[in-house]
């Protein structure tokens, strides 16, 4: 199941609402979990080594295959795996394989794909993000409720099927405000909390996990995780 998680402004939090919804998955034992990360961020989430010109970005400019990727993958936790980007830039020519690595063993995967440049949609629509998300069960704008990042949802480079809300005291747009403008629903609404901003500022998310957040993100990932039940027999989740 592929999850993919966007904004059209950058620091509307993607990236940490994208490491918490692939937390809020792996809390479940027995469904291996992958976060993707295409922006270079998520190592420092969570507090993990930076890979250099390893990663994903290296393996869509070569010709290896693609055990390479799951040998490029790195531990944060027993469910849940990071495959980094690296330091490289990303090349195109290689995002139908990569798509097909991502959803062929069933495995959950949630991408942070970061901010999208709607300014260059030509070459947008050629990319490796815009491959992934035209091709995920979910694609989700994480966004504020803020005039200035829902202005650029006019004339976006893609839909999405849902919306995650950063919610901010004082603003004086509501959720039914963001879904008229973005035309799609939101399927989660995450409160900005310090607890998690210190978490992310020390590098460690995975161990000073913000409970409230992984809730609001629960509907976000349960379908899915209902989906790897049906197709792995034997295994309880909680």
């Amino acid at each position: 199941m592929l999850i993919s998680m966007w904004s059209l402004k950058g620091g509307q939090g993607t990236s940490v609402t994208a490491a918490l919804a692939a937390l809020r998955a792996s809390h479940d034992r027995g469904v291996p979990v992958r976060l993707v990360d295409l922006g270079r961020d998520q190592p420092a989430i969570f507090g993990t080594s930076e890979v250099g010109d390893a990663g994903l970005a290296r393996w869509t400019q070569s010709d290896l295959g693609a055990e390479a990727l799951d040998r490029a993958l790195v531990e944060l936790s027993p469910n849940l795996s990071l495959l980094p980007r690296g330091s490289l830039q990303l090349s195109p020519r290689r995002a139908g394989e990569l798509v097909e690595w991502l959803k062929a063993d069933g495995t959950t995967t949630v991408v942070d794909a970061g901010t999208l440049d709607r300014d260059h949609a030509e070459s947008f629509a050629d990319s490796v993000h815009h491959k992934i998300i035209a091709e995920s069960d979910q694609s989700i704008l994480v966004t504020r409720a803020c005039y200035l990042a829902l202005r650029r949802t006019v004339s976006p480079p893609v839909r999405p099927t849902g919306v995650v809300l950063v919610a901010e005291a004082g603003r004086a747009l509501t959720r039914s405000d963001c879904e008229r403008a973005i035309g799609a629903p939101v399927v989660a609404t995450v409160a900005i909390d310090p607890d998690t901003a210190r978490a992310v500022d020390a590098g460690m998310l995975r161990t000073r996990v913000p409970n409230q957040a992984l809730r609001s993100l629960s509907v976000l990932v349960e379908n899915d995780l209902s989906r790897a039940r049906d197709n792995a027999p034997g295994v309880e989740l909680d």
